[in-house]
């Protein structure tokens, strides 16, 4: 019999960079993924949902690697564990799926052994992993994240979102890797585009903190990433220029892309133009798209211990049906 009990978990999606804030702000949004795990006698993954289609079912899985840093972390040894998993986020797509995972993993295997390391020691683990702190932020500690890490820890400040704030994402039926959207970014920049960035996104995190969705479409501009991008996402240039035409109070490529992401004002009445111009430009260039709300998540990760009854797939399921449209 196990000393060690069962966990579950449910992490949100984030959203990163929202414009100006390159690798520094990140947004939690109304996407899961749950994580139930537990000790076996042999490592297996249990995966439901259409989004974990090619996801490794074996001991290279992303949840599996970084619950063995936790427990190596913490001095145990648990070499073989039984993992279920059933995420709402689409991978590669720039909605924080691999930082959702790393944060989901951790706080699962925490969970599982007691919770011996706190959210400040899980976040400096997780951002060493992920190189940046903002996906992984958000989704720890929901809310939106403003945050920098110096390479052994991270700071931040969470913000709550402002209450009228919502979030319209244009979804591509493309996957985009980060290290592509990476590579297109120059090495060096302008003083004068350093200057564009930063004082925007000193103007953004302070729009978010007070409440000022009026300065919003000015702060979310940005020089440093997205003109580079844009040219990997067909319609990307024509949205930028235009979707606040059409009820947008900002509009930004979410973490390295494709997804695009809008805030938009909760009271805003051309919610149905502004979903309707994302879809058709993207066809305009040939690309299949789907538009998604999402309030932001004030909620990060939430971590508990399940008694062990030997029934996880069963009640994981019916825990899943209870929470989501399935």
């Amino acid at each position: 019999m196990s000393m060690y009990g069962r966990s579950r978990v449910k992490v949100p999606a984030s959203t990163a960079n929202l414009g100006p804030g390159f690798d520094t702000l990140g947004m939690a949004l109304s996407l899961y993924e749950w994580i139930e795990m537990e000790e076996a006698e042999e490592t297996v993954f249990h995966f439901f949902g259409d989004e974990m289609n090619g996801v490794a079912g074996d001991k290279s899985n992303l949840i599996y690697q970084v619950a063995q840093m936790v427990f190596a972390e913490a001095g145990v040894s648990i070499p073989e564990l039984s993992i279920s998993v059933y995420s709402e986020i689409p991978l590669t797509r720039g909605l924080g799926s691999s930082a959702s995972a790393i944060v989901g993993g951790m706080a699962a295997a925490n969970a599982m052994i007691g919770s011996p390391l706190d959210n400040a020691k899980l976040f400096d683990m997780a951002c060493a992993l992920e190189k940046h702190p903002d996906n992984v932020g958000a989704s720890l500690f929901g809310g939106i994240i403003t945050a920098v890490w110096d390479g052994v820890h991270a700071d931040y400040i969470r913000i709550e979102p402002p209450q009228e704030l919502e979030v319209l994402v244009v979804i591509p039926e493309f996957e985009l890797a980060t290290t592509k959207a990476r590579g297109v970014l120059p090495a060096e920049i302008t003083v004068s585009d350093a200057v564009y960035n930063i004082s925007r996104t000193s103007l953004l995190t302070a729009a978010f903190a007070t409440g000022r969705l009026d300065l919003i479409s000015r702060a979310m501009q940005d020089r440093l990433h997205q003109p580079y991008r844009a040219p990997l996402v067909p319609g990307m240039e024509k949205l930028l220029a235009e979707a606040p035409q059409h009820g947008a109070l900002g509009i930004a490529l979410s973490g390295a892309g494709p997804t695009l992401l809008c805030l938009v004002d909760r009271k805003e009445s051309k919610k149905q133009e502004l979903e309707l111009f994302l879809k058709e430009t993207m066809l305009e260039h040939g690309i299949q798209a789907q538009t998604c709300w999402l309030p932001p998540s004030g909620a990060g990760v939430t971590a508990e211990l399940l008694e062990r009854n030997g029934m996880q797939n069963h009640s994981f399921l019916d825990m899943i049906k209870g929470e989501v449209q399935l």
